[in-house]
């Protein structure tokens, strides 16, 4: 462990223990799996890189996808009610972009633009793209995010419809991007990301020699879609993500990293 990660507590006999990991690598590390399984299912589409694919919603599966997609196609359009969110192109959530690859990308808050496309991935979940707007899309490839994680909670799994949304659509491939591993309720990136600190705080308060944990999270939907402030959003999270109190120092991020790496995500073809 590097020196720098271990500060002298109250005494000279309490450590505090810094994670490396901060709170951005996180959300990217659960962003990168999902745009991954995504970005492998179009290409097995074989369409042509001049074919349009509209991501619906960019919170945060979306943006990835379309970060993804851009470094291959050329005609990414990304479509969200929220005109402000169009700032997630230009920040290091999701991926970092070239000039180049940022010009295979348009933005748009225009909803009857979500028909105009070859593909299109719906990632809006509960309160998104309902049932009828579903019917209409006639598509080479139409995937979906499930908002459900494990089934676990039998409100949110009576409220998803993305099965009705699915069925509604015509088109010849149809497939759901489905997140899981850690017990959470929902597949959110969010409340992935707070499983993760939650997991890792509770191992970290079973260690023998740990007095206290925190970890450096707020609830960052105001500053998003309250404050709209994304810059303020980039500024809280690169932020180390756990510090320990302990009078035994180990590698905190060795926990983070153990729940990360459960997560899973996978294509469900229908």
């Amino acid at each position: 462990m590097k020196t720098e990660e271990i500060d002298t507590g109250i005494t000279e006999e309490v450590f505090t223990i810094k994670s490396q990991t901060k709170l951005i690598d996180i959300f990217n590390d659960i962003i990168e799996k999902k745009s991954q399984v995504s970005y492998e299912w179009v290409l097995d589409l074989d369409i042509d890189k001049n074919s349009k694919i509209i991501v619906i919603g960019t919170y945060f599966t979306g943006i990835g996808i379309v970060k993804k997609l851009a470094k291959t196609f050329n005609d990414v359009l990304l479509i969200d009610i929220y005109p402000h969110l169009k700032e997630f192109i230009n920040v290091p959530i999701g991926d970092v972009l070239t000039d180049e690859e940022k010009n295979n990308i348009s933005f748009s808050s225009d909803l009857y633009l979500i028909y105009s496309g070859d593909v299109v991935i719906d990632t809006t979940g509960f309160g998104g793209i309902n049932v009828e707007q579903s019917s209409k899309f006639d598509v080479k490839g139409f995937l979906i995010e499930d908002p459900v994680a494990e089934d676990n909670d039998i409100l949110l799994k009576n409220k998803n419809n993305i099965y009705d949304r699915l069925n509604a659509v015509k088109s010849e491939n149809k497939a759901i991007i489905k997140t899981q591993g850690i017990n959470t309720k929902t597949s959110g990136t969010m409340t992935l990301t707070i499983g993760v600190l939650t997991n890792a705080l509770n191992k970290s308060l079973k260690k023998e020699g740990v007095l206290y944990s925190a970890c450096e999270m707020g609830f960052f939907e105001e500053v998003i879609f309250k404050e709209k402030d994304i810059s303020k959003f980039i500024e809280l999270t690169d932020k180390q993500a756990m510090k320990i109190s302990t009078i035994n120092p180990f590698d905190c991020d060795d926990l983070l990293n153990e729940e990360i790496d459960k997560i899973h995500s996978r294509i469900i073809t229908q």
